[in-house]
């Protein structure tokens, strides 16, 4: 299986890439939709991860953390999209012209 491992290198790269866009940001609305969107990013490699574990190991001691991690990825995950719907949504009503 070669797509989650590919899936964590992009999520942790794309992690990395909003990390640092944050910094380059001076609007406040931007760095809160950059956090958002690194939530994302940070979710999908936990739960890419978890998955992977258990897919390689096939204990079931891989079973139970992958599990763990499956819960929090996904709960990051689901978290960030929440947060960037919002501070997109907030982004046009303060700029209505762009």
């Amino acid at each position: 299986m070669f797509i989650f491992p590919a899936i964590i290198v992009v999520a942790a790269v794309l992690f990395i890439y909003y990390k640092v866009a944050i910094l380059k940001s001076n609007d406040e609305i931007i760095q809160h939709y950059f956090n958002a969107k690194a939530r994302i990013c940070l979710g999908t490699f936990v739960l890419a991860f978890g998955i992977n574990q258990y897919i390689f190991y096939k204990t079931q001691l891989s079973l139970f953390i992958g599990i763990i991690f499956i819960i929090l990825g996904g709960l990051q995950l689901y978290r960030g999209v929440m947060e960037a719907k919002h501070y997109r949504s907030e982004w046009r009503r303060l700029n209505p012209s762009e």
